[in-house]
């Protein structure tokens, strides 16, 4: 939390100290072709992982408790939510404690502005999430999904 915090204090031009503290709040390395416009939040950060040329645009959370995976050449639009932690469904059970899944993003994706993905899911190289998606299910590579939930809308294979 004091990471992050001194992490959102920070802006556009500063970003080596955006990378340092990024690198510092998830315990690895950060390639110098990461980008981060901050604010960000998570919940951790150590179970974060992210490749080169990632970029991560402002107002983005990242809650990593079952650990997210970002690839190279990833694009990730404002307001995105990674979130990979929940309840259980069973209203007894809710508060009993607290369930993870991780996500991966593979190489080259776009998640657009608003997009929202559940714990458990793969996002598949080259794929676009359309902005506002809520994605609850693995999305196959060179495709295109939108919508809540959200569903297949067609294949951008080249």
């Amino acid at each position: 939390m004091a990471i992050t915090a001194l992490l959102n204090r920070l802006g556009y031009d500063d970003a080596d100290q955006v990378r340092t503290l990024f690198a510092e709040l998830t315990g690895q390395a950060i390639d110098d072709s990461f980008m981060l416009v901050p604010p960000f939040f998570t919940e951790c950060g150590l179970n974060i992982r992210v490749g080169r040329n990632v970029f991560i645009n402002q107002n983005c959370t990242l809650y990593d408790l079952g650990g997210i995976e970002i690839g190279d050449d990833v694009l990730i639009g404002p307001n995105v939510s990674i979130i990979t932690s929940g309840h259980p469904i069973a209203p007894s059970g809710r508060r009993t404690g607290v369930t993870a899944s991780p996500v991966k993003i593979e190489r080259n994706v776009w998640i657009a502005a608003g997009a929202t993905i559940i714990g458990g899911v793969t996002v598949g190289e080259n794929a676009v999430v359309a902005a506002g998606a809520v994605v609850t299910r693995d999305v196959a590579p060179n495709s295109l999904v939108g919508g809540n939930p959200a569903r297949l809308i067609r294949s951008i294979a080249e």
